[in-house]
């Protein structure tokens, strides 16, 4: 066969290979893109977030993207083992589903000895590591301040994974106890002395009896105030 031709048919398959290529979605750039699209949704996140994504099945065939979105499945949370939609628009409507990781490093508070239900917490109590956060409960601490000066409402052994429902903030009206009443409207003050019939922590409702017998519920603050509005 004489040279030119074999050139010529090398140029035209070349042509062909470049064409066909070019009619497919490059689906690195779709990981890349469900990496970034979970990082900025997890910006919010305390701690250094980090995220991979597993690699499409490379005999995948779609339609080159010009307009195209990612979004959370509905159902799934950015937390561990998850995964990222992507969705074309224009001009071939496809949905691709990419598994993703994402591990969230940060500081976690952990008992630093064991202590009992109804004990407060403090700076002796706990102690904190850096940990990847996505690997415990939903709820775990991870600033010191969340558990300083709360009420545990179960025992917990030393090394153990603190969370926020694991305590309580410190009552500071207990049942049974005189309180002042403290009603307040526009232009008048009224105080008054009643009982407790609930316990309650800062800034919660609490149920008092008047010296009346009147049940009224109000706020509770400290030095066992209750603000009762009008």
């Amino acid at each position: 066969m004489p040279t030119y031709v074999s050139s010529f048919f090398l140029l035209l398959l070349l042509s062909f290979s470049s064409f066909a290529s070019s009619q497919w979605q490059d689906l690195e750039s779709i990981r890349n893109g469900a990496i970034q699209y979970a990082k900025q949704q997890s910006t919010a996140q305390p701690g250094t977030v980090s995220v991979t994504a597993t690699p499409l099945d490379p005999r995948l065939r779609l339609p080159v993207c010009q307009s195209m979105e990612f979004f959370i499945p509905a159902g799934t949370r950015l937390w561990g083992n998850s995964s990222i939609g992507a969705r074309c628009n224009v001009p071939s409507p496809w949905t691709v589903y990419i598994p993703v990781s994402v591990s969230i490093t940060s500081e976690v508070v952990f008992a630093a000895r064991p202590f009992n239900s109804g004990h407060t917490l403090t700076e002796a109590d706990i102690m904190s590591r850096s940990e990847d956060v996505t690997q415990f409960a939903s709820g775990v601490i991870t600033d010191p301040r969340q558990a300083l000066g709360k009420t545990a409402t179960i025992s917990v052994a030393a090394g153990y994974p603190l969370r926020i429902d694991m305590l309580r903030a410190a009552y500071v009206i207990q049942q049974g106890q005189s309180v002042k009443i403290l009603a307040r409207g526009q232009g008048f003050q009224v105080n008054a002395e009643g009982k407790a019939l609930t316990n309650a922590a800062a800034g919660q409702i609490v149920s008092v009896r008047s010296g009346s017998g009147q049940v009224i519920k109000g706020t509770a603050r400290e030095g066992g105030i209750v603000e009762v509005p009008f």
